[in-house]
């Protein structure tokens, strides 16, 4: 089983040996002789002495990743025992009552760096963070085939600058189906009991982030009789999870209108009436300027922006951002009241987040008081040795009185 040998340096070594399954472009890499995306290599030691099998993605930042510390080639067989190991997980750990949308292969999470596999009813959704699965997308595809005879499997493209991308990209296609049948669009899934409408075909996204499942369900227990703010609203599934579970009004603010209607369509898939609720299209900080002046107050704040955010007055980011959202949020929410923020943003750790928080309370003049800090839920698991994995910090606090 001879492959191709690519040499590391020494920290990369190190790195692979403490088990990051990542091999970011140095000087070493940049003397690789040439190779496709896709092609699977040896690595080895100044010394030639074998250390990992990687997957190769030449162009990209990540110039390999790590497949396995054994020699080995991802063939079906090597597939198929990696994705039964993936579903066993879910079976075993993942709590999935009520609830069919969810994520079956988290990438380096599950021993597949760089792939991701998300269940939607009876359709699952391949996505390739790195082209370097290209080659292997069939046999990926024929091995979910086989283990889970799913109705249809689509792939929803990655492209490369999704930061440039306009927030109205829902209405572009970017999701093609790979096998089966086509499914309905939009689809009707479940989670924690409700539904929601999601699109395999239209959008960057489907239209709900599944790693904030277990997220709705905590915030459904706090929302009974409360008044509900909800910014960067996107689909509105926080805001159908608060509204079904008694809140007494919420509010969704969101930049784009058309994320706003299909969160409006998500209300009416769970026979709550949206007229009883509010939908305001701006930007978050402009509107919550608007509602200060109007002397509006509310129960609970929530606010899970994008890691990046390019509208046509203000550009966002989670790093410097996020403080000043929390201080223009704070003298809209009641003392005594919960302010829940949370970002995907894989490149700020939780310390750093809470240093944020921290920094926007201080502006605004207000303690708040962390009382929970959750992340992602158990179908998206990640190795102990790569802190990349744990990527969504998800704050509960408290505006001290």
């Amino acid at each position: 089983m001879q492959q191709e040998q690519r040499t590391v340096g020494s920290e990369t070594v190190r790195m692979i040996e403490l088990g990051h399954p990542w091999i970011i472009a140095d000087n070493h890499t940049r003397k690789w002789p040439a190779g496709k995306a896709g092609d699977v290599v040896e690595l080895a030691d100044g010394n030639g002495r074998f250390i990992a099998t990687a997957l190769l993605d030449p162009d990209d930042r990540i110039v390999a990743r790590v497949l396995s510390r054994e020699r080995m080639r991802p063939d079906r067989t090597w597939l198929s025992r990696r994705l039964q190991t993936a579903i066993q997980l879910r079976r075993s750990h993942a709590d999935l009552a009520d609830t069919s949308a969810y994520r079956l292969v988290n990438g380096e999470g599950d021993g597949l760096p760089g792939l991701t596999v998300d269940c939607y009813g009876e359709y699952l959704m391949v996505q390739l963070y790195s082209v370097g699965w290209r080659p292997h997308l069939k046999a990926v595809t024929q091995v979910l085939q086989e283990l889970l005879h799913p109705a249809g499997i689509y792939e929803k493209s990655r492209p490369q600058k999704t930061r440039e991308l306009e927030a109205v990209s829902d209405t572009k296609s970017y999701g093609r189906l790979l096998a089966g049948a086509p499914a309905q669009q939009p689809l009707q899934v479940q989670e924690n009991g409700l539904n929601f409408l999601v699109s395999l075909e239209q959008g960057l996204n489907t239209g709900l982030f599944l790693d904030q499942r277990k997220n709705r369900r905590d915030l459904m227990a706090r929302v009974h009789g409360k008044r509900v703010l909800n910014l960067f609203a996107y689909t509105a599934a926080f805001s159908v999870a608060a509204a079904a579970a008694g809140a007494s009004l919420v509010t969704s603010v969101d930049a784009s209108s058309s994320y706003l209607e299909w969160g409006k369509a998500n209300f009416g898939a769970n026979r709550l009436n949206p007229k009883r609720h509010e939908f305001i299209v701006g930007d978050c900080l402009n509107v919550m300027q608007e509602l200060a002046r109007q002397g509006k107050v509310y129960d609970i704040i929530i606010m899970d922006p994008p890691s990046f955010s390019t509208t046509a007055r203000s550009r966002f980011t989670t790093r410097g951002g996020t403080a000043d959202l929390v201080a223009a949020a704070l003298p809209l929410l009641q003392a005594g009241g919960l302010l829940i923020t949370s970002s995907n943003h894989q490149k700020i750790d939780v310390a750093d987040y809470l240093k944020e928080l921290r920094r926007g309370a201080l502006q605004a003049g207000n303690e708040l008081r962390v009382i929970s800090l959750a992340g992602q839920p158990e179908d998206f698991p990640y190795p102990v040795t790569f802190p990349e994995g744990r990527y969504l910090k998800y704050a509960v606090s408290v505006k001290a009185e």
